[in-house]
């Protein structure tokens, strides 16, 4: 009597592997190795734009700008400075109706250059950096990195930088201090082992062969960049240059449930999105993918959310449809219904004490729904009303898909936020919906398989409601 009372009345989350047959676990590792075979071609936000970009070609996506007219049925991108992406299947209801919306970021923590990078010191050659985002600075010593980016002449010509990623490449390392003399260094606080202006990148030990001149390790490595890539000193002004994990993303455990790899937070979700569309034919609702830049530095700049260039997109989407006027924007935007799909921290019982195990978002037990998210008494959060949340389980539960309702920690103890309150803004019901991740914010992140399939039936789902 009381199992069965048990049963009914409490909300018991299973782990998904548990339940989960050997077709569904076919389909969850096809999924999981996509889309690490994506990860390592898409570390950086321009890569992942560019692969999103070739991915929605050959899926029938176009251009908004190469239509005069749009209807129900058409397959719409708008690609943003190369760095973040708007996509769109036109729904079969008037888009006055609202839009159904996934939004997530491609950018991840990172180590960036400085505009004037190189330099040489006691025969070492370096570049400077300056980390992006939220890091420990001490995980970024000691590994391996790979250099990508892109370097602008003055003349427009556009170089693309890969360097460190195949196995014949160089990689670069950041140096640390022996144990033997790191006594005065092992007596700071953590966040203070590493200073950020330490951070600098070992490029290179080769003088060039001349003994009239100083610099020699320095212009041997410039004179190196010249033959390659045809650039000057002055070049690297002009450059968007980021410092990544060399390391490639992999199954984890011996079971091989999880995935490892650099930048999960927050491709893992912008992919699984991604791929969720490309499957989409009809919808009802039009169906709209966000892929954002700079979400871990703020959403700032022309290619964040903050920015406009997303409610152009839309504006562009009425003006084509032929049912734009004034004040629709705004309209559609208050009647639309968004899932800002961001990682979750997963529990890790080894820290467990920063955790609420109770609203704690565990690795393959499903998506985790986050009602809300910022700190202490949610400050700076997007807190989303009993009714949508009650609409977003309902579409779960309807597709048997498992998910969890979390917190980003304990009180006071930290906290986070998304893109979720820039669109809450505008009167869109918001909800962060993401996979649980391990090491968020490391150079390598853990994500359990489960939950990457589970992100990708939620998104499917939601845009077929």
């Amino acid at each position: 009597m009381g199992e069965e009372l048990k049963k009914k009345l409490f909300n018991v989350k299973k782990d998904g592997w548990e339940e989960a047959d050997e077709a569904e676990r076919k389909e969850i590792f096809n999924i999981s190795e996509k889309y690490m075979e994506f990860l390592n071609q898409a570390k950086t936000e321009r890569e992942f734009i560019k692969k999103a970009r070739e991915l929605a070609d050959k899926n029938g996506y176009k251009d908004i700008m190469e239509f005069e007219t749009l209807k129900p049925g058409d397959k719409i991108y708008f690609v943003n400075r190369e760095k973040s992406m708007y996509l769109a299947i036109i729904g079969e209801e008037s888009i006055e109706n609202g839009m159904h919306i996934i939004g997530s970021h491609v950018d991840s923590p990172r180590l960036d250059l400085k505009p004037n990078p190189l330099y040489e010191d006691t025969g070492l050659a370096y570049f400077k950096t300056h980390y992006y985002g939220g890091i420990k600075k001490y995980q970024w010593t000691t590994i391996p990195l790979s250099i990508h980016g892109v370097i602008v002449k003055k003349n427009g010509e556009k170089i693309e930088l890969n360097i460190g990623e195949d196995e014949k490449d160089p990689i670069f390392t950041i140096t640390d201090l022996l144990p033997h003399l790191a006594q005065e260094q092992m007596e700071k606080k953590l966040k203070n082992g590493i200073n950020g202006e330490d951070l600098n990148l070992l490029i290179g030990s080769i003088p060039y062969k001349d003994e009239k001149i100083t610099e020699k390790v320095k212009l041997n490595i410039l004179d190196l960049l010249n033959k390659k890539y045809g650039i000057t000193e002055a070049d690297l002004n002009s450059a968007e240059i980021e410092l990544v994990p060399a390391f490639k993303a992999r199954s984890l455990g011996l079971d091989e449930s999880m995935v490892a790899a650099y930048g999960q937070d927050d491709k893992v979700c912008a992919y699984t999105s991604l791929a969720a569309m490309m499957n989409l034919k009809n919808v009802k609702n039009t169906a709209v993918c966000i892929l954002s830049d700079k979400e871990e530095i703020g959403s700032i700049g022309n290619t964040g959310m903050e920015s406009h260039m997303f409610d152009f997109f839309v504006s562009e989407m009425l003006n084509k449809l032929g049912i734009n006027r004034p004040n629709l924007l705004d309209k559609v935007f208050c009647f639309s219904k968004m899932l800002s799909s961001d990682v979750d921290a997963g529990f890790d019982p080894i820290y467990a004490s920063v955790s609420d195990k109770t609203n704690a978002g565990f690795i393959g037990k499903g998506i985790a729904i986050v009602k809300y998210t910022g700190a202490r008494g949610k400050s700076g959060a997007s807190d989303a009303n009993a009714e949508y949340v009650a609409w977003v389980r309902n579409v779960l539960d309807k597709n048997e898909i498992k998910y969890q309702l979390t917190e980003l920690g304990k009180v006071d103890v930290g906290g986070g936020g998304t893109i979720a309150y820039i669109l809450a803004n505008k009167g869109t019901d918001v909800i962060d919906c993401g996979v649980p991740v391990l090491s968020m914010h490391a150079p390598y992140e853990v994500t359990s398989k489960y939950d990457i399939y589970s992100a990708y039936k939620t998104y499917e789902a939601f845009w077929k409601e």
